[in-house]
């Protein structure tokens, strides 16, 4: 599902592009050159996800940088305040990304939560 990812956003995703793509199957995200410009539809993905893309977008960064959860840390831990500032709450939104049947996320979201949790 590829989607716009806002300008004040776009350092959190690799490359130059104005867009992502999320995987509504693993959850890997990549970046897009020429993403739709309607808004996002995360409830394709699953309904762990917040409707609001003010916090959905951002934890859909999130998740894409969860790879690399050492690396990424400054990163994540200001996307965590982003979708949190939007009235999500993030560890909440990963539990139940982790609980959703329909997700085979290429990270185990449960282990990663309790990191984040630790790091935070």
């Amino acid at each position: 599902m590829a989607f716009s990812v806002p300008a004040d956003l776009r350092e959190y995703l690799p490359g130059e592009e104005s867009g992502a793509a999320l995987c509504t199957v693993c959850l890997a995200l990549r970046p897009v050159a020429d993403p739709p410009s309607d808004p996002p539809d995360f409830d394709r993905v699953s309904d762990g996800f917040p409707s609001n893309p003010d916090a959905a977008v951002p934890l859909a960064l999130l998740v894409g940088l969860l790879p690399s959860l050492v690396t990424n840390r400054a990163e994540i831990s200001a996307l965590l305040e982003r979708v949190e500032r939007a009235g999500t709450d993030p560890l909440l939104a990963l539990d139940r990304l982790a609980a959703d049947p329909e997700i085979d996320a290429g990270v185990d979201l449960r282990t990663r939560r309790r990191q984040l949790e630790q790091l935070l």
